[in-house]
């Protein structure tokens, strides 16, 4: 039962991860020291929040619907849509609405994704940690439309070659494996610029790492072996710079 639950929390993560999303666009907020972490805090408040009140509603509507879950086809049916099928009091239109509100939300996350991804390909671009072009700016200078190509490419791929399980399962290591860098870059911050207290990041970095490895061994495997190509990418390409 304990593997099991940390399995789980590990795969959870990803769905909480949208609340950092803010921090990427630092350079496009007003008053971000003061801004940021009252958008992070908000963001956590409102997902805490409705994921609540799923689980409520599913606990509410009764077992046949527990039942429904455990069986439902993942690729076919979402959790919500189950619900909303089976305890939807006779009414047709709730599932369909349902499903709208889902595509609706996903195409949202979408768009987080693309923009947040982008302005860290934006930041590693003019680092010359990947190629310079992918920080090329438009006419208006306000959107890096190389990263956002990139990112919307990738994204593409990843849906077209992988399952929803597979794809989830490594987007949780790697989102695991980025915010315990996080947690790492927050220690290193001086007293001046530190928000919170320096044992939170410690604290963030073990919990992070230790989530990181209780999803599938072959996910973590693949996403170790990834960030060894990057970290001999650049090496190298630093080496050829400088």
């Amino acid at each position: 039962p304990i593997a099991s639950l940390l399995q789980a929390a590990a795969l959870m993560f990803v769905a909480y991860t949208g609340y950092g999303r803010i921090a990427t666009l630092g350079e496009e907020v007003k008053e971000p020291r003061r801004t940021i972490p009252r958008a992070i805090a908000l963001t956590m408040l409102v997902t805490c929040l409705l994921y609540i009140s799923i689980a409520v509603v599913t606990v509410v509507v009764g077992q046949e619907v527990i039942n429904k879950l455990s069986t439902a086809d993942v690729s076919l049916a979402a959790p919500l849509e189950v619900i909303a099928r089976v305890g939807g009091l006779g009414v047709p239109v709730i599932p369909k609405l349902i499903a709208i509100g889902a595509v609706t939300a996903m195409l949202g996350v979408l768009l987080n994704l693309i923009l947040g991804l982008s302005r860290v390909l934006l930041a590693m671009g003019r680092r010359r940690d990947v190629p310079k072009i992918v920080a090329r700016l438009n006419s208006e200078q306000t959107t890096p439309y190389i990263a956002v190509i990139v990112v919307g490419v990738a994204i593409a791929f990843l849906v077209l070659i992988g399952d929803v399980k597979t794809t989830w399962s490594f987007s949780a290591f790697n989102v695991l494996i980025y915010y315990a860098i996080t947690n790492f870059a927050a220690l290193k911050l001086s007293a001046e610029e530190r928000l919170y207290p320096k044992w939170l990041g410690w604290v963030g970095l073990a919990a992070c790492l230790f989530l990181a490895f209780w999803v599938e061994q072959q996910i973590w495997l693949v996403g170790l072996g990834l960030i060894l190509v990057g970290l001999i990418w650049h090496s190298l390409i630093h080496r050829l710079i400088n």
